[in-house]
């Protein structure tokens, strides 16, 4: 049962991989959440259900696109969005705690996307969206409090459309930010299109391929000690066969010239012999004659 429970995480095309964000930058986004809901809330001057309204932004968020549509919490449930900015949202989506009108609040955060929403290790291929869900009673509150927006069935699609090419080699990713800090890694669902459950808010990612970084102070004295190490060990190898070359050479030039004190020493001790002409060639003769041999029976007259 274990092994059939793992097997489906592998394959699963929904959670791949999850960690929390930094808290600074959870924190700085979610002030950045509130900050964009009363700039949304402010483009309702007589707004008409279902129908979406662009607002703007400060102008020290320039490049920050954002969008709110008011909507009835039954039409949402029955009926859905066929098409709200890039995110199709199907029939069955619920919030809690029930309200009887909600407000749906698109941003799209361009150029600020890694500013708010960094990942370490992870380049973004797109802008970072979100959608979130707020009551609709008093549209000119503000710090509203997010519902808690869920698809109970078909889940909703984010079809992205400004999505750079992934570098040869990377797999691109879907990214979902929570509003808690927890992210979580999944797989494309179609050609630059990622699904969701929740709101949140998504981009598509691809890792990073970075260049091997330069090796520090520490590193780089290690690195020459152990150069030097073994420049050292093969200067000393080198002379120390040189040295047992010249001790070998040096032993066998000792032992031919003590074979050769000998054989001097040798001649000397020896008799010399004396040199005889016989015809035109010199011949040594010894001084001593032998004795004769004598047969035991020669005739002696």
């Amino acid at each position: 049962m274990l092994l059939v429970f793992i097997c489906l995480l592998l394959v699963s095309p929904l959670l791949v991989q999850s960690f929390d964000a930094n808290a600074s930058s959870t924190n700085a986004a979610r002030a950045l959440d509130a900050l964009l809901q009363d700039y949304a809330y402010r483009a309702f001057v007589r707004p008409r259900t279902g129908v979406p309204y662009d607002a703007r932004v400060p102008s020290n968020f320039t490049g920050i696109s954002i969008t709110a549509m008011r909507l009835r919490s039954g039409s949402l449930r029955t009926r859905g969005v066929r098409m709200y900015k890039e995110f199709e949202i199907p029939i069955g989506v619920v919030e809690q705690p029930y309200v009887e009108r909600l407000v749906l609040v698109y941003q799209n955060l361009g150029n600020w996307s890694l500013r708010y929403y960094s990942l370490p290790n992870y380049t973004y291929l797109a802008p970072v969206l979100g959608l979130l869900a707020y009551d609709a009673s008093n549209l000119s509150a503000t710090n509203l409090p997010e519902l808690d927006l869920r698809a109970s069935g078909d889940p909703i699609k984010i079809k992205f459309s400004d999505v750079r090419l992934a570098p040869n080699g990377s797999l691109p990713k879907c990214v979902w930010f929570d509003l808690h800090g927890l992210v979580k890694l999944s797989n494309l669902t179609s050609a630059n299109e990622c699904s969701t459950i929740q709101q949140g808010h998504f981009s598509i990612v691809t890792e990073s391929i970075a260049p091997p970084s330069p090796p520090t102070r520490r590193e780089g004295k290690e690195s020459n000690r152990r150069t030097w190490i073994i420049v050292a060990s093969v200067v000393g190898g080198v002379a120390l066969l040189a040295f047992l070359g010249f001790l070998v050479l040096w032993a066998r030039k000792c032992k031919r010239r003590k074979k050769m004190q000998e054989m001097e020493k040798a001649a000397e001790v020896g008799e010399a012999l004396h040199m005889t002409s016989v015809g035109d060639t010199k011949a040594p003769s010894a001084t001593v004659t032998r004795t004769q041999p004598t047969l035991e029976n020669e005739y002696v007259p």
